[in-house]
């Protein structure tokens, strides 16, 4: 597959490694409807220009990626929709007691699975009922998914337990996604980033972030987000990648 003329959707486009893949993909010749709850995102179409578009939605909503979907495979023509890179989700911390012995809020741990894991499959089952009805390309392959997992999925930190759990769903979700959609032509994969300038870091203080570049094996840094979303445009034009689970995170481990 190739990323020129065709149509991609994006979750979590308003920022960070959504936008920047949108970005990348634009730069590229595609197409990118863009998804996403901020307002923000209405201003990043405009400035992509006529090759993006947006649409405001929840991706916990089925009636509101089903919009987005459907405006993406409007968005692509005869070709419909090409690909699906799901960047959108919510980080949350909390230890399942705190210093006082009380437990955890059980409604913030749901609302981190139905947001990260729910939401995941989600886009994933209305994007692939979509490409389904694409002709096939060379392989027969109709279509991509692109969903978003953390390392947090594999080495989660004291207070991720949340997190870590909705995360390793979405890695868990991988393969039998990929064996299931693999009759009908469509890949899927899953990129786990490790610690990256994104809105979500901004809140950290500046010697938190300092000790998580310092932990990096190499290079010694935050991730970028351009850098995701090269790691994203590979999957899409490299038909052999499916299945898989792949760590973008300089070599950390987190303890």
């Amino acid at each position: 597959m190739q990323v020129k003329d065709n149509a991609f959707l994006i979750t979590g486009a308003a920022s960070g490694l959504g936008a920047a893949t949108a970005e990348r993909l634009v730069a590229a010749g595609g197409r990118v409807t863009l998804c996403d709850l901020s307002e923000g995102v209405e201003a990043l179409a405009e400035r992509l220009g006529a090759a993006a578009v947006a649409v405001r939605g929840d991706v916990t909503s089925a009636d509101d990626i089903r919009a987005a979907v459907d405006a993406a495979v409007a968005h692509g023509g005869e070709r419909g929709l090409a690909g699906v890179v799901h960047c959108a989700g919510v980080v949350s911390v909390a230890k399942l007691l705190d210093r006082e012995g009380n437990p955890a809020d059980l409604d913030d741990y749901a609302r981190t699975q139905q947001i990260n894991l729910v939401g995941t499959f989600n886009v994933m089952r209305l994007a692939a009922a979509a490409m389904a009805a694409n002709a096939p390309g060379e392989d027969g392959e109709r279509g991509v998914i692109v969903n978003t997992a953390s390392v947090a999925a594999f080495d989660g930190q004291v207070g991720q337990c949340a997190y870590s759990a909705s995360k390793a769903g979405v890695v868990g979700m991988s393969l039998p996604a990929a064996r299931e959609l693999s009759r009908h032509g469509i890949r899927v994969m899953a990129i786990a980033p490790g610690v990256f300038e994104t809105p979500m870091m901004e809140d950290l203080p500046e010697a938190a972030v300092e000790a998580l570049s310092a932990a990096v094996p190499f290079p010694k840094r935050l991730g970028r987000p351009d850098e995701y979303a090269r790691l994203a445009e590979q999957i899409i034009t490299n038909p052999m990648l499916n299945g898989e689970v792949i760590r973008l995170d300089g070599g950390i481990r987190m303890q």
